[in-house]
């Protein structure tokens, strides 16, 4: 598996393993969470996507028991979580609405909770989960800074920022944002032209794609043409179909690093498979093409 650095002393493996369904299997045992991590450490995925909201702030915790149950896997593994986001849900049930917290006070409070939930005593990856509207960027730049300098965060960056929120954040920090999280996918592919994925390529910073299935309505019967288009040349090189709309992504020249979530272990097992596609110059276009639904410019 591709390896991509991220900062001096932090890669990822190219796919990364997204856990935010981790609580929607009917077993979250500690025994089935293992075999998904084993299914994808086989395959060379390392990485793997969390955040303390998932599962109504229950994924964390998930991931935690297997590691206790399986110590040795941690050593073999990448951990990315997220912060920020307070609904009022779980642990937050008292709250009247949901919100964003960029305070240092809620950080340093996020990453002890997050090493506790998550049995691990350093956190490879740090992203602020969405930009908050009330952030003070020279405290919330001073604490990862200091998140960063304690030792108990590898790393630091951001999801879901525009170039905007980046440089506002970055202008105030020592430590150098190592990645922005963003929507992309087939059908959400406005970064593509906006200038998101343009402003990441001149930093030269790999961005990290969530939902790039787009929730799975790439595959889906109200996307024929798409889902036609994806059939074809998954048939063509001998891969599923969804396979296909991963390896678009990782053709592009910004070195997408795709976060790919599901709780089917055959899927799991078959996630490095989107390197078995020829994914050229024309058949990248020719899925543009069904995906915008008219042919460009």
């Amino acid at each position: 598996m591709e390896r991509v650095e991220l900062t001096v002393g932090l890669e990822l493996s190219r796919i990364v393993y997204g856990m935010w369904r981790l609580g929607d299997d009917k077993d979250t045992s500690a025994k089935r969470v293992q075999a998904k991590i084993e299914a994808c450490l086989e395959q060379g995925i390392t990485s793997f996507d969390q955040a303390d909201i998932y599962g109504g702030y229950t994924a964390e915790a998930l991931l935690g028991a297997a590691l206790k149950k399986a110590p040795k896997l941690r050593d073999q593994m990448e951990i990315i979580t997220k912060c920020d986001i307070i609904a009022p849900i779980g642990r937050y049930a008292d709250r009247t609405v949901k919100y964003y917290d960029t305070s240092a006070a809620h950080i340093v409070s996020s990453i002890e909770r997050s090493l506790r939930k998550l049995s691990i005593d350093r956190i490879d990856l740090l992203l602020l989960h969405r930009p908050d509207p009330l952030m003070d960027h020279f405290e919330t730049g001073r604490a990862l800074d200091e998140a960063v300098a304690s030792g108990k965060v590898r790393a630091v960056g951001v999801s879901n920022f525009k170039p905007h929120d980046w440089t506002l954040l970055q202008s105030a920090m020592q430590t150098r944002l190592a990645t922005n999280q963003i929507e992309i996918s087939l059908l959400v592919n406005d970064p593509m032209t906006n200038g998101e994925l343009a402003f990441l390529q001149e930093l030269d910073v790999p961005p990290m794609a969530w939902s790039p299935l787009a929730g799975g309505a790439l595959l889906s019967s109200g996307h024929s043409q798409m889902n036609a288009a994806l059939k074809k040349v998954g048939k063509r090189d001998g891969v599923d179909s969804m396979l296909v709309a991963i390896a678009w992504l990782l053709a592009h020249p910004a070195c997408i690093l795709p976060v790919i979530g599901t709780n089917t272990l055959e899927r799991i097992r078959m996630m490095s498979d989107a390197f078995k596609v020829n994914m050229d110059r024309q058949t990248w276009y020719e899925l543009y093409t069904a995906a915008l639904g008219h042919e460009v410019p």
